[in-house]
């Protein structure tokens, strides 16, 4: 039974640690935190606000793809709905959250 309990830590005659083998966790911690940050929360945010910009910016008769690959142009902006005309007299109403890319004038016609 007694090689399941570990002895206390005030009973083992281990060597002190030195200053840097105490903070080499802590630092190697905030290193992979620093590298996480810059390289997957920072670039999503910046992502996540140009796709909000765009989406406030959409007006009547600009080009867009959804994220099901519909182009179309938009004829109506709603507070959280967008109607684009996908053919002549083909409408279809979707979230502004769905709108992907803004395409260039001409787009839809030469599509």
């Amino acid at each position: 039974m007694n090689a399941l309990i570990p002895d206390a830590l005030a009973q083992s005659t281990g060597a002190a640690q030195s200053p840097t083998q105490q903070f080499f966790p802590v630092i190697m911690m905030a290193v992979f935190v620093a590298i996480f940050y810059f390289l997957l929360i920072r670039p999503q945010q910046k992502k996540q606000k140009d796709h909000q910009n765009m989406v406030s910016r959409l007006s009547c008769g600009d080009e867009v793809v959804t994220a099901g690959g519909v182009l179309g142009r938009v004829t109506d902006v709603g507070e959280n709905f967008v109607t684009i005309e996908i053919a002549d007299g083909v409408r279809v109403k979707v979230q502004k959250g769905q709108i992907t890319q803004l395409m260039p004038k001409g787009t839809v016609k030469s599509g």
